[in-house]
Formats: structure tokens, C-alpha cells, sequence
């Protein structure tokens, strides 16, 4: 297991490069018999591996299986250790719930290549059809045990995959506040933030952060046809994505509280200014956005000139959103 894990993460930070098995073997001190008996196994799992002239292996820029191997490839050594990955599954919120549960480390990970019933917030579905999109979430652990706190860790995710996507893919995804990504305008990734207290104590013991990023994901159902997109870009690792945003949002949680953090989150929203109605009482409400103030509130203004802060609700863009 070692050493197919060995010659995954090799190939994969030189993905479409030819490795010798020489090299391979040695680096990770064993036979080049080992390493064909590695690249037999991956080949078995569903990787793209060629053998080539001269005693080489190359993993195809293309060949995309998203694993455990794959991701901790892109990460350091203790932070890959905390990182689950999984085929498919219900929800990787309620995987990550269950990491919680055990003791997990802030930064610890559950992805997936699919998800059978990806939730959105207000009870929404996301949906999550298998690889074609970058499925995880994070526990984090925070320092203190403020409700503030969990938007706060939304702002930050958002603009941790933000920075991840332009990072890897040169796009530059725009935030619709507060947890949605979109290009090209289209949504191309949802994050869903949930807080988890302690029974005896009553306070906040961990926030599950939820992401979902369409990579490729091309046939939508009737209901999201037109409304979602995907990044599109040509030879982007989901491994390494995955990878990309963890550490993105675990730089970006160490930032809450600092101005940077929410300057670049309003820099990144495609908000300001826009028309937009939202749900007051049961009554629509038209206005204009103002701001984004530093708790990560929108802030609006009514037709009558009522100035309100919102914190939480649905917004809509009022025509399309670009």
C-alpha cells in the first residue's frame, strides 16, 4: 500500500511527465518490481498510466481519480493524514460530521467523487453527479464559540476557492453573498456552513464547512439548465483542487477578523450595486446594495431610503446575474 501510494503522489505532482521506474523505486526505496506491481494496481483503480519507452511511467494530464493519495500528494504530511476520501457518498457534511464526532483535528477532510444527496442551505439539494466535481468538506475548530463566527467562516471559504480556482485555472470566480461562486454567470459552486455544539456545554465545539465545485459538469437537471456552470478548464486535478482549497480555507480562517480578509471578499463580489429583492416578513423587498460591512452583512438600501443590514436570508439579483 505504501508504495502504491508512493508512486501515486510521484505521478501525480508530475502529471504528463515521464518518471522512470528507477527513480520511482528508489526514491521511495523499493524494487522497480514494486513499482509495476503500484502501477498495475492504479491502472486497476481507474488511472491513466502509460508505460513508456525506456522503463517510464506517465499519469495522463487527463486521467482524474480522485483519492486519498491524490490529494495528500498536495499537502504536508500531517494535514494529509486527516483527509478522507470517498467514492460516493450521502453527504460529505455528514462524513465530516462524523470525523467531528470521533475527535478529528481542525483541517480534517471528507471529500467524495459523488454525492447521492448533496444538501444546499434551506434544504436545498446540490447536486453532485459522480467525477465531475470537487466534493469536501472541512472540520474546523474554532477559537471561540460565537454564532458570528459561522458566517464568518462562509466569507472565508468563498474566498479560499476563489483563490484556489485562480491559483490553478487562472478563472476568476465572482462571490454572490454570501456562499455562492460564479462564472461566466452561472453558479459553479455552493458552500454550506454548519455549526455543531457541544451537548453539556452548549457552545460551538466545531463548524463543518461544506463546498461543492463543478468541475467539468456539463448535463444539469432541467431545473438547473441555464442557472449552473462549471470551471471548464482543461487538465485541472481534482486532487490537487481539493488540496488547494484546504489550505486556502485554513489560511483564510486565520485570517477572520482581519480587515484583508473581508476587503477581498467584497473585491470578489459580484453585489455591489446590483438591484435585489429578499423576503422581509413574508413580504418581497426591493433595494439596492450598498456594501459588504465587516461582519460580512449585505448591507441595502430600500426605495424609501431605509438603510438595513442583512445577515442571513435568500437575495436575488434582480435580472441576470454576470
Amino acid at each position: 500500500m505504501a508504495a502504491k501510494s508512493g508512486v501515486l503522489a510521484a505521478l501525480e505532482k508530475r502529471r504528463g511527465e515521464v518518471v522512470s521506474g528507477q527513480e520511482l523505486g528508489d526514491s521511495l526505496g523499493v524494487s522497480r518490481a514494486a513499482v509495476w506491481k503500484a502501477v498495475s494496481e492504479l491502472r486497476g483503480d481507474g488511472y491513466d498510466i502509460s508505460a513508456e519507452p525506456g522503463g517510464g511511467y506517465r499519469l495522463a494530464p487527463e486521467s482524474d481519480v480522485l483519492s486519498e493519495a491524490g490529494v495528500r500528494a498536495w499537502l504536508p504530511k500531517e494535514l494529509g493524514e486527516s483527509v478522507r476520501v470517498f467514492r460516493s457518498v450521502g453527504s460529505t457534511n455528514t462524513e465530516a460530521k462524523r470525523l467531528a464526532l470521533d475527535g478529528a483535528p481542525h483541517g480534517a477532510m471528507a471529500a467524495a467523487s459523488e454525492q447521492t444527496a448533496g444538501r444546499g442551505r434551506y434544504g436545498k439539494t446540490f447536486y453532485s453527479p459522480m467525477n465531475t466535481g470537487v466534493y469536501l468538506s472541512v472540520v474546523l475548530r474554532p477559537r471561540e464559540s460565537r454564532m458570528s463566527d459561522v458566517q464568518m467562516s462562509t466569507i472565508a471559504a468563498a474566498v479560499a476557492v476563489c483563490r484556489a480556482v485562480e491559483k490553478l485555472t487562472g478563472l476568476s470566480p465572482q462571490i454572490k453573498w454570501v456562499n455562492d461562486l460564479y462564472l461566466g454567470g452561472k453558479k459553479v459552486c455552493g458552500i454550506l456552513t454548519e455549526a455543531m455544539t457541544g451537548v453539556e456545554s452548549g457552545e460551538i465545539d466545531s463548524v463543518i464547512v461544506g463546498i461543492g465545485v463543478n468541475c467539468t459538469t456539463a448535463d444539469f437537471p432541467d431545473e438547473l439548465s441555464g442557472k449552473a456552470g462549471s470551471l471548464g478548464a482543461q487538465g485541472l486535478s481534482r486532487n490537487r483542487l481539493a488540496a488547494e482549497i484546504l489550505l486556502e480555507l485554513l489560511a483564510a480562517v486565520g485570517q477572520i477578523g482581519e480587515p484583508g480578509l473581508i476587503g477581498e471578499y467584497r473585491r470578489r463580489s459580484l453585489m455591489l450595486g446590483k438591484n435585489v429583492t429578499f423576503d422581509r416578513g413574508g413580504a418581497e423587498v426591493s433595494a439596492k446594495v450598498l456594501d459588504i460591512n465587516d461582519r460580512g452583512n449585505l448591507v441595502v438600501r430600500t426605495p424609501s431610503g431605509e438603510i438595513l443590514a442583512l445577515s442571513s436570508g435568500e437575495v436575488s439579483v434582480r435580472g441576470a446575474v454576470q
